[in-house]
């Protein structure tokens, strides 16, 4: 199954992916497929042939697009409210405006956040018309002069307002993933909420849109200026909007990005933001999306009941004149100081078109993870150090782009070329012809396994409303694929793909486009956290239905069974479909063998005596099957997966490779040049730097498994015969076996077949142990060139217990994750001095193993010191709120009470707690202890867990904008060299400089 590539770009965070709408609904060519009812109730709605997600979808009165399905896994329901409104609607002197609106519908409304909405519009009114005399100023020190009646006239206001009650209110509902997205042509907010919570939901969201009010504007402003400097710290959105814009020179895909100019962020207008948000904001111009554990009749009703009263009005969506044709290669280079990387992009037609279905196929044609041209010629063959391709469709147009990634000394116009090679063997027809059949089938694996998903579903759904897609055209589109002939697609290929393509070089260097937003200093606005309006007041007096905890038997619900040669298997009854895992467990790992990784990822380059690495790839692709040898520290997997009538013989294959793997001295060579560019390219991502090795360094210090790896020496020293042999001898050591499917006599049968195994199978070698060292006054520093900065803060506590992990999961609720944390409330919400900022105390994956407290902080290199300052205050102190530690207690209880344990996880969440040293579900231990616990209670993890703890500090930033001095305030500071922090040896370019 292909992995898409998608950049990701924003947050409430959200993520911004491309996306669009059109201007009018596209008719179905298939209209007689759609099936008409009307439920007990009168509501009509609609249903699709064919349709394995089992949509409803039902039309209010006033145009709101209901979008219904079923799935009754667990007691939850994805929900989706969907706007057509995006970026390429923002007024061109107000791009942001859709992205910031976003943001803005989470901060309340005349009811929801107030607590006298009368005094607090006429402060709200104020700053709205000196934010318009703000726009239209030109002397600066005017405008600075107007910010600070703004700042002034906020404090005013913010005496009435009250922070997050939005949030407060939906995670009472024990809700998962609050969050929202913009992006082209969509704005969408997203919650999973328990099953038994759906009507206060609706009672809250229907309140949340029916009224925009801008309160705490500024400071959420400042939450945005971040945002946009993470954006200029981020290498890959900067590639990716050149293409748009090389692909969409005259179109707002091109020319308005989601977050927007600088320029427009620094002069907003609270007018315009209302004027779209009227627009726009409209029912006939939104979807709800519910997915999940539902009843259709009731829900549809109450759906109607809580949104069926908002007024229709007239909706347009701005139209665009037509890109002129591409007739000569556009090239662009962005610059950054992460690894190097080409895009070739192709415009398309847009959602709905021939192109969409003759492109998709062009796509994985060219990679598939398996067996596409990319894949076999390029990755396989190790040509590149990494290549791929994807598709984005959106409503006026779409695109197909290729990436690749450079080898050590390679140049990216080689890459661009061996890309736009593998092109032209889709024009002359040279690639084999069951690979379209074997394309449609994996596109067919991959919509079952989204269909078994509501969340999964809810997006599908959620795209077609986007699109103005009728649903049934995408029921049919797998099916209409199969149309399309190998000579339509050569026959496309040769029209549309010449040299008409965007370029764009990634190349490491300084960029000197960057534009810093300066901090316009904000006093911090009051949160009258104790505070609650009369809506919250009313909204708590709601009770809900009882939802019950579903606790998991795992002595019944994994069963267990053996081969005729002894293993012991471990099985779960798929009961969704006919697909199937199949793992072969070895309880070592790189801790037992360091060899284990280097060989597993070896293998995956190998043929065998009878065929070749290309030929082993496309014989897997062909049956549906996935196989994979992968190594962590402690455990080595070896399986298949796909379709359970498949099973036999994708295992017969996985055997014959493992068995009869071939080792090639020029593909292992490849393979360490590889391995020598990958840790080359690590070292220049920044998140890496800091979560990765900043952190392991924190922990372990210079003794930790990711500084104790091969040199390069030793690693082109090694013989590749003894790396193969080393996989081949696997099965001779101790092993078991995890089955997830429907057949288990079947997998067992054809185990026994295939699986040879020696009359007694050896003891795994002992484990090399890595000693967490003490944490405390230490502060370790790697300069990167960034316009924010990173830091996060360590401290190492007593060991795993599972008595703590009730007062954990309350803790957490409450003080550090999630948008109504006490975290994020004083130094985002009240402060504005970080984008992103949490914290959490982390229990041990492993009995014996030490918990951790752990916080972090992404903010503007100047505003550092007062952020860390405001972290260290809390993690000192804690902010004691009553109504909001019951808030957190109740959402806590809640999760707990609508999670299931199924499919897979079954399996992994056991072997998760049999690390911890526990044989049963914990869950009932710790909803049980947290359904008595006080503030008093949680007042006293926090003095014994994080109170006075020692940190070490790792930092991340631009050692130009750092305040060192305000950094060695929490330490000894240690600033340490990226090579010296992986271990790595120095490269001749390093060596130069």
């Amino acid at each position: 199954m292909k992995k898409i590539y998608l950049p990701i770009f924003l947050f409430l965070g959200s993520v911004t992916l491309i996306s669009c709408g059109d201007n009018k609904e596209k008719e179905s060519q298939n209209q007689e497929d759609h099936y008409h009812h009307t439920d007990d109730a009168g509501f009509s709605y609609e249903t699709f042939k064919e349709d394995p997600s089992g949509l409803r979808l039902y039309t209010l009165d006033n145009g709101l697009k209901v979008y219904l399905g079923k799935n009754e896994e667990e007691p939850k329901i994805q929900t989706l409210i969907a706007v057509r409104a995006g970026s390429t609607y923002d007024p061109a002197d107000n791009t942001g405006l859709a992205h910031y609106l976003e943001h803005m519908v989470f901060k309340g409304t005349h009811k929801i956040g107030t607590q006298d909405w009368e005094q607090e519009k006429m402060l709200l009114d104020s700053i709205s018309n000196l934010y318009e005399m703000h726009k239209a100023e030109q002397d600066p020190e005017k405008k600075k002069e107007y910010y600070t009646q703004i700042d002034s006239v906020s404090q005013k206001a913010s005496e009435y307002s009250i922070a997050n009650e939005y949030d407060k209110m939906v995670a009472s509902l024990g809700a998962e993933g609050t969050n929202a997205f913009t992006s082209n042509e969509q704005t969408v907010y997203v919650n999973k909420i328990p099953s038994n919570e759906l009507d206060k939901w609706l009672t809250l969201e229907s309140e949340r849109f029916s009224t925009l009010v801008l309160r705490l504007f500024h400071t959420e402003l400042e939450a945005v200026y971040e945002e946009f400097n993470r954006g200029q710290d981020s290498d890959g959105r900067k590639q990716y909007q050149a293409t748009l814009e090389g692909l969409f020179p005259t179109h707002p895909y091109g020319t308005q990005s989601t977050i927007g100019k600088s320029e427009h962020l620094k002069n907003p207008s609270m007018e315009a933001i209302h004027a779209y948000f009227d627009k726009y904001y409209v029912p006939n111009n939104m979807a709800v999306v519910l997915v999940g554990d539902i009843d259709f009749d009731k829900t549809i009703a109450k759906v109607n009941d809580a949104f069926g009263d908002y007024e229709k009005k007239e909706v347009s969506h701005p139209s665009f004149s037509d890109e002129q044709p591409i007739t000569a290669p556009v090239e662009k280079e962005v610059f950054g100081p992460t690894s190097e990387s080409v895009y070739v992009a192709f415009r398309t037609d847009g959602v709905g078109s021939e192109d969409q279905k003759i492109v998709t196929l062009i796509d994985y044609i060219l990679a598939n993870s398996q067996a596409g041209l990319i894949d076999l010629d390029l990755n396989q063959q190790q040509k590149v150090q990494r290549a791929s391709s994807y598709t984005n469709f959106d409503n006026d147009y779409g695109f197909h782009l290729l990436y690749g990634m450079p080898k050590a000394n390679q140049s990216l116009d080689e890459v661009k070329n061996l890309l736009l090679a593998e092109v032209e063997k889709i024009k002359k027809g040279e690639f084999d012809d069951w690979l379209v059949e074997a394309v449609i089938n994996d596109l067919k694996l991959s919509e079952i396994r989204e269909y078994e998903d509501a969340s999964s579903t809810a997006y599908a759904y959620m795209d077609a409303f986007i699109h103005f897609q009728d649903w049934q055209d995408q029921v049919d589109f797998i099916n209409d694929l199969k149309t399309v002939t190998k000579e339509d697609i050569v026959n496309y290929a040769n029209k549309h793909y010449n040299n008409n393509y965007v370029a764009v070089y990634k190349r490491k260097g300084k960029d000197t486009s960057i534009s810093k937003v300066q901090n316009p200093g904000i006093t911090p606005v009051k949160l009258n956290r104790d505070k609650q309006s009369d809506f919250l007041t009313e909204f708590n007096k709601t009770e809900s239905p009882a939802l019950q905890p579903q606790y998991v038997d795992y002595e019944k619900a994994i069963k267990n069974s053996e081969t005729k040669s002894g293993l012991p298997v471990a099985y779960v009854k798929n009961e969704n479909n006919d697909l199937f895992n199949l793992y072969f467990i070895f309880d070592m790992g790189e801790d037992n063998d360091k060899e284990l990784s280097l060989a597993a990822g070896y293998l995956d380059y190998l043929g065998t005596n009878e065929l070749t690495p290309e030929e082993v790839k496309q014989e897997f692709y062909k049956l549906g099957i996935n196989y994979f040898v992968s190594s962590a520290t402690d455990k080595t997997y070896v399986g298949i997966s796909g379709l359970k009538e498949n099973l036999p013989k994708g295992l017969a294959l996985l055997e014959s490779v493992w068995t009869n793997a071939k080792a090639n001295q020029e593909t292992y060579d490849k393979y360490v040049e590889q391995i020598l560019k990958g840790r080359e390219d690590n070292k220049t991502q920044k998140r890496n730097i800091l979560f990765n090795g900043l952190m392991n360094y924190g922990k372990y210090g210079e003794n930790s498994r990711l500084r104790d790896i091969y040199t390069a020496e030793e690693l082109k020293n090694k013989n590749p015969e003894e790396l193969v042999q080393k996989i081949k001898d696997m099965r001779n050591f101790k092993q078991r076996i995890f089955y997830y499917g429907k057949d288990l006599d079947n997998a067992v049968s054809a185990i026994e077949e295939n699986h040879q195994l020696p009359k007694e199978l050896k003891e795994y070698p002992e484990a090399k142990e890595y000693a967490e060292t003490n944490t405390g006054k230490k502060v370790y520093f790697v300069d990167y060139d960034m316009v924010q900065a990173e830091m996060v803060f360590l401290s190492k506590g007593e060991d795993f217990s599972p008595e703590k992990m009730a007062a954990t999961e309350l803790f957490n609720t409450y003080f550090g994750s999630g948008l109504s944390s006490i975290v994020f409330q004083e130094i985002r919400e009240s402060k504005s001095l970080a984008y992103s900022a949490y914290s959490a105390y982390q229990t041990a994956k492993e009995k014996e193993k030490p918990n951790y407290v752990m916080a972090y902080i992404g903010t503007q290199a100047n505003k550092m010191p007062q952020a860390v300052d405001a972290m260290m205050e809390l993690m000192t102190d804690m902010p004691e709120a009553e109504e909001q530690f019951q808030a957190a207690k109740e959402a806590t209880l809640k999760q707990i009470a609508a999670e299931r344990i199924t499919k897979t996880s079954i399996f992994w969440n056991y072997e998760s707690l049999k690390k911890r040293g526990m044989d049963h579900d914990y869950r009932k231990e710790m909803y049980d202890a947290i359904q008595g616990m006080t503030m008093e209670d949680l007042k006293e993890f926090f003095n014994n867990n994080i109170k006075g703890q020692d940190y070490n500090v790792m930092v991340i930033g631009n050692k130009e904008d750092i305040d060192m001095q305000s950094l060695s305030k929490l330490g000894e500071v240690e600033e340490l060299d990226i090579d010296y922090l992986f271990n790595y040896e120095k490269s001749s370019e390093d060596l130069k400089l």
